[in-house]
């Protein structure tokens, strides 16, 4: 596969986290509170809204996006998901689920634009901290006007980012075998 052909493949990957983040919210988890989130846990007595996981996911797939597509895909990309969050959001949760995806995936984008060069693991690993912190706590706070999730909510998405990690390992090496910087 090309990389341009793999960057589509990520970019429709991003774009499906978003309606599965919005889904699992207020579907699956192993308890969900009346009102409220559906939970996983992600640690050992530690609960998260169980779409923390695909939020994890999307930062990964938007700095794949912009490595195979460019800035201009990967900006694009955010602005379709913040709409298409918006869209698919319960209604109770379409503000926070718009705007923490929007700033997350905004910070994200401006972390790990500069890093890129000097380093694919390091510039997703960067960008994804700094971005599911903004995330969590924007969705958090104006989704429930509490941050008691936050310690959740970092977790779950840092799993994801640890977890895409040595996948894109074998990316930059292969890459570096393509002679793609």
């Amino acid at each position: 596969m090309t990389p341009r052909a793999e960057g589509f493949v990520f970019l429709a990957g991003f774009g499906l986290c978003i309606p599965a983040a919005n889904w699992l919210i207020g579907h699956a988890g192993t308890m969900c509170i009346p009102g409220g989130p559906c939970l996983v846990p992600v640690a050992p007595g530690v609960m998260a809204p169980s779409g923390v996981l695909m939020i994890g996911l999307a930062l990964v797939l938007r700095d794949l996006v912009q490595r195979r597509l460019g800035l201009g895909w990967a900006f694009g990309a955010v602005l379709a998901g913040a709409a298409l969050s918006a869209l698919l959001a319960p209604p109770a949760l379409v503000v926070a689920s718009a705007l923490a995806f929007l700033l997350s995936e905004l910070v994200d984008l401006a972390v790990y634009t500069p890093l890129q060069r000097r380093g694919l693991v390091l510039a997703v690993a960067a960008s994804g901290a700094v971005g599911l912190v903004v995330d969590s706590a924007v969705f958090l706070w104006l989704a429930f006007g509490s941050l008691d999730f936050m310690a959740g909510q970092v977790l779950g998405k840092a799993w994801m980012v640890l977890a895409a990690l040595p996948i894109l390992q074998v990316m930059r090496r292969r890459d570096a075998a393509r002679g793609i910087a």
